[in-house]
């Protein structure tokens, strides 16, 4: 399939976890899309970039070890994604990818992401968290953190804050993690 096929493919997706599913088994079987997929998706003021990210979701919900030759492109860019459809998939992507990091399971994960893929999840984790985004972002944000947090000191203080100050103004999907969240922080 030619980058020009994809793009035109990609219309064709939508919501349903059946088309999403269908295109994220495309790719993986085809992993030479993989860079053009991530294309559309850093694109981020075209309309087509949120298509991209389900499918790009998807096809690491299926094969994580898919995006790893391309852990530095999507770390590296994915704080320019703004739309609120794309936001959703890249930080669920990022709770993938941390959750797999700290898995007792060895996995490849584990050995590719490195100090500075971690840096980029953790800013832009925190980005989500201070703005103005829908709770699926910063839920999974939240989840990312506080897993992150285990490691590297200062993120479970600062999580708190954000969290705490927060609260009051935030819809229950967001209390409701928050509380779960802030139960398992022990500061």
């Amino acid at each position: 399939m030619t980058p020009s096929q994809l793009y035109k493919e990609l219309n064709y997706v939508n919501h349903s976890r059946e088309k999403r599913l269908y295109y994220a088994n495309l790719v993986i079987s085809q992993p030479e899309l993989i860079s053009e997929l991530l294309a559309v998706l850093f694109n981020v003021n075209d309309k087509i970039s949120c298509r991209a990210a389900w499918v790009f979701e998807f096809m690491c919900g299926e094969k994580l070890e898919a995006i790893i030759p391309y852990l530095d492109e999507f770390t590296e860019n994915m704080h320019k994604v703004h739309l609120d459809s794309a936001v959703r998939p890249v930080a669920k992507i990022c709770e993938y990818l941390i959750t797999a990091y700290y898995s007792k399971s060895e996995n490849a994960i584990q050995t590719a992401l490195n100090a500075r893929h971690k840096e980029k999840i953790v800013e832009a984790c925190f980005d989500w968290m201070i703005n103005d985004e829908k709770i699926a972002p910063k839920a999974y944000a939240m989840n990312t953190l506080f897993l992150l947090g285990n490691e590297i000191d200062w993120i479970h203080p600062e999580l708190k804050l954000i969290l705490e100050r927060d609260y009051q103004i935030q819809s229950s999907g967001f209390k409701a993690r928050a509380r779960h969240i802030l139960k398992k922080i022990k500061i």
